[in-house]
């Protein structure tokens, strides 16, 4: 309403937010638990004087960095392309509330780049004091990277109550915070070593004994990071605010994604203990890729559970799904959501010029939108529903209002349009006046589907 709608048929544009976010999380959590443990691990390569274990290192340093630092950056930016188009007023929101978080985070950001060239670059060049300073130095800008982004995510699913003018650092230390830097520290740990344990396999023979040592080390890095992942797990659910928990308690489907997030994590452990960890010799290209699916399964899985229970909001309290502030309902309710938004009322004044009133430009006249012909309320209805709907719902494909209202009578749209958060408790409420409500009523009534013929009843539905 306040910013452009950005259409994207059948998946909505919020979908691309979490497909982006995911595929963008693999690198990040890459980038940290795997500078962690090349830091670790080339300090003790240098210890023990172990040149092969420092050459093999170094190879994984260049695979390391092509993929964190190009592939990781192309899809950092592409993670602000998308959240900026798909939801600009919580982007908005999460800019000005946490402008020096991102200050920060940008200082570190350029400390890695800086850091992980050096690193590679001058390997056999520094000192081995300096180049394990080095490695450090990138292992400790990547956790504070980590640590100052994750806060501010976390504070999408429960402010703490913060109110405006609260500050910085009580929105920084927000209940989630934790709980959440726990769960993705453990998540970077676990996908860091399942990419060393991956990548042994393929750069290594199968009768070096070099393998054997990366499958070991990297399953204790792993086993640690998958238990940390449950702690914070668990803790994030704990700290969940009462609208999230229901809305996880109440989706069959996210109880199942949980389900598969903690056994796929706990299976993790188990096979990397009996595996890699006690029985070196089963270290396969085999046994590396199923590892490497299992983590990322958990992973992703995770991440689209993180963006789907923070419904009805984007950011707790702040920002609704229907990228309005709650405050602005009561207003919007007497007024109308057209006329309230910069996009909406430019819209139907240029579509519409008739329902302009005289005298008053800035002013939509609803009396004359519903006298308007059918066809005309059907067009408005459709600019409401991708404005008011459009960032949950898809007229075909993800969450499709055509197949959710199948069979539907008016009666039952309408009451539903007027009062959603009656009918699912994590859907935002109504923000129109009656006229709009009539106008999306008609509107969905020409895009649901039959009722399904066979059924019970089928014959009394029209």
């Amino acid at each position: 309403m306040h910013y452009p709608f950005w259409y994207v048929p059948g998946l909505t544009s919020p979908m691309w937010i979490a497909i982006v976010a995911v595929l963008h999380v693999y690198t990040a959590l890459y980038a940290v638990g795997g500078s962690v443990i090349l830091a670790s691990q080339t300090s003790l390569a240098y210890r023990v004087k172990d040149g092969a274990y420092l050459e093999y290192l170094r190879n994984h340093t260049w695979f390391f960095m092509i993929l964190t630092v190009i592939y990781g950056s192309l899809m950092g930016v592409g993670i602000w392309w998308t959240i900026g188009l798909a939801s600009p007023l919580a982007t908005e929101e999460l800019i000005r509330i946490f402008v020096l978080g991102w200050a920060m985070e940008y200082v570190t950001f350029l400390i890695e780049i800086l850091s992980i060239f050096i690193f590679f670059y001058y390997w056999g060049r520094l000192g081995e004091k300096d180049h394990i300073i080095v490695g450090w130095i990138y292992a400790a800008a990547a956790i504070g990277s980590l640590l100052i982004i994750t806060p501010i995510t976390a504070f999408q699913l429960n402010s703490g109550g913060w109110m405006t003018g609260d500050g910085f650092w009580k929105a920084f230390f927000n209940p989630q915070a934790l709980p959440q830097i726990a769960a993705r520290l453990g998540g970077s740990l676990l996908l860091g070593a399942l990419y060393f344990f991956l990548h042994s396999t393929i750069k290594l023979s199968e009768d070096d004994p070099l393998r054997e040592t990366v499958g070991r080390r990297s399953a204790k890095w792993a086993m640690l990071g998958a238990v940390l992942t449950i702690v914070g797990g668990v803790s994030w659910y704990v700290f969940l605010p009462p609208s999230a928990k229901a809305a996880l308690v109440g989706a069959s489907t996210l109880n199942i994604l949980m389900t598969i997030i903690f056994s796929l994590t706990a299976g993790v452990v188990l096979m990397m203990y009996f595996g890699p960890l006690r029985r070196p010799r089963w270290v396969s290209l085999g046994f590396a890729v199923l590892f490497f699916a299992l983590g990322h399964a958990a992973t992703g899985t995770g991440e689209f559970i993180r963006e789907a229970v923070r419904k009805p909001y984007i950011v707790h309290g702040r920002v609704l799904g229907s990228q309005i502030r709650p405050e602005e309902i009561p207003n919007l309710r007497r007024s109308g959501y057209l006329a309230g938004g910069v996009w909406t009322s430019a819209y139907i004044k240029h579509r519409f010029p008739e329902v302009v009133r005289k005298g008053s430009p800035n002013s939509i006249d609803y009396d004359r939108i519903k006298a308007f012909p059918l066809a005309k309320r059907r067009e408005i209805g459709r600019v409401v529903f991708q404005y008011h709907c459009g960032d949950c719902h898809a007229v075909e494909g993800y969450s499709a209002v055509s197949q959710l209202a199948r069979g539907w009578d008016r009666e039952l749209i309408l009451y539903t349009v007027k009062h959603p958060e009656r009918v699912r408790y994590f859907m935002p409420p109504w923000s129109g006046n009656d006229v709009e409500a009539e106008c999306l009523t008609d509107y969905i009534l020409s895009i649901r589907k039959p009722y399904p013929a066979g059924l019970y009843g089928a014959e009394k539905v029209k």
